[in-house]
């Protein structure tokens, strides 16, 4: 296996192949395998992208029969028969069901993409420039998305001043009895709390990149409350926590909210077809025909893989093996924290793992990885481990997982605790 032309020709900038260094041939479901023919369980599903797992099937075969009778593969914003079918899809099993009403933009392929033009309308419909975002969150790596973000590290890539942002503490970033909603609406009220009217509140409702951090749904609701109270437009950003990550199809929902807009990317071309999607509330759909656009809105492809993936919502076997494998999960992740004192942290299939020293979660990654699960961390000190198996994962992978977590774990645990007999020399 040589890796050669990567050291040579790659950019420096590559992350994840340095954490897992194999080159991988092929994948199925939640398994990869090496070219060296070594299998491993993939946890990490491309970040959240691969919800539906590798080369889901049922999506796999549509895009085949698409390809075979020459289906348009990129058609800028023109209307085609894959376009329509998804929308169609979308409006009957996601937005109609849930009393949700948006129009869609399709935006530039990922979810940065995303995350600017909802800032952009937001700051186009209610003539403001001040955002309001939150520690440690996590929104893309491009200039507006990545001033929202909270991370000390990928803010300095910028190179440039990174503005009309004002920051405030997520929920439970201070302990108890603090309220940071609170604290911003009388920031909001006070003409000397020195924030500017905002034009929209951007928010996670689980930061994912950012340590698995959960709002409640209270938190999130009075939120809601603030912004309308304020005139400011509120954004969820959906791109890690959507298309079922949580549980419910939108991570949201839990709460009861409806967003003015929702930022919605990764997982929803169902198969990892770079795709991303705007919901705007129809009134706020303001935009001049060409006023905001991408070249690669229009990918065909992601449309045909999206209607696919979206069908398997209609399953009740799917539905109950994904909640089924989120219970599993959680009571598996209890059993490692209790052995080796660590915190569960997140929600349905995006859960994790932190313990009070940080360097245990990169460790436990790395000991997995040596024992065939791929598993990444999060966090602004890469302290904690995330998991992010996909939704159709089996009983059997999830427990094979597990085991090797705890294994992983109880071994990094050991290492990282003092030699008694040579702290016992010293002290003599």
């Amino acid at each position: 296996m040589s890796i050669d032309v990567f050291e040579r020709r790659e950019s420096a900038v590559r992350t994840y192949c340095r954490h897992f260094p194999k080159v991988f041939s092929h994948a199925h479901g939640t398994q990869l395998w090496d070219e060296d023919g070594n299998r491993y369980l993939d946890f990490l599903s491309g970040a959240g992208v691969l919800n539906y797992g590798h080369a889901n099937p049922r999506i796999v075969r549509r895009l085949l029969e698409y390809l075979q009778r020459n289906g348009l593969i990129h058609s800028l914003d023109l209307h085609t028969t894959a376009k329509r079918a998804f929308l169609e899809k979308f409006e009957e099993i996601v937005l109609i069901p849930r009393g949700l009403d948006y129009r869609v933009q399709f935006t530039g392929p990922t979810g940065t993409n995303a995350v600017e033009a909802a800032i952009k309308l937001a700051r186009k419909v209610t003539g403001r420039t001040n955002l309001i975002a939150f520690t440690n969150g996590f929104h893309g790596m491009s200039l507006g998305a990545l001033a929202a973000t909270g991370s000390r590290f990928k803010r300095a890539g910028a190179g440039v001043p990174l503005t009309n942002v004002s920051r405030l503490p997520f929920d439970n970033y201070l302990d108890a009895p603090f309220d940071s909603a609170a604290l911003l609406d009388r920031m909001l009220d006070d003409a000397g709390g020195g924030i500017d009217p905002p034009c929209a509140i951007l928010l996670e409702t689980i930061q994912a990149e950012g340590g698995l951090n959960v709002a409640t749904a209270a938190w999130l609701r009075r939120v809601a409350e603030i912004a309308k109270a304020h005139g400011a437009l509120l954004i969820l950003d959906e791109i890690q926590t959507g298309c079922g990550r949580t549980g419910p199809f939108f991570s949201f929902e839990r709460a009861g909210l409806k967003p003015d807009l929702v930022c919605v990317s990764k997982s929803i071309s169902g198969i990892g077809l770079p795709m991303s999607i705007v919901l705007i509330r129809p009134d706020l759909d303001r935009w001049e025909p060409g006023e905001h656009n991408g070249t690669f809105r229009g990918n065909n492809l992601a449309f045909v893989g999206a209607e696919a993936a979206l069908s398997l919502w209609q399953d009740a076997r799917f539905l109950e093996s994904a909640a089924t494998a989120s219970r599993l999960l959680r009571e598996g992740l209890g059993n490692i924290a209790r052995r080796c004192a660590g915190e569960v942290r997140g929600d349905g299939l995006l859960l994790g793992l932190t313990w009070k020293s940080p360097s245990i979660a990169p460790a436990v990654s790395a000991a997995a990885f040596r024992r065939g699960l791929i598993v990444e961390t999060c966090g602004a000190q890469s302290q904690v481990l995330k998991l992010l198996p996909p939704l159709t994962v089996s009983r059997e992978e999830l427990q094979q997982g597990l085991d090797i977590l705890m294994a992983s774990a109880v071994e990094t645990i050991a290492n990282q605790q003092p030699d008694r007999s040579a702290t016992a020399a010293a002290a003599s």
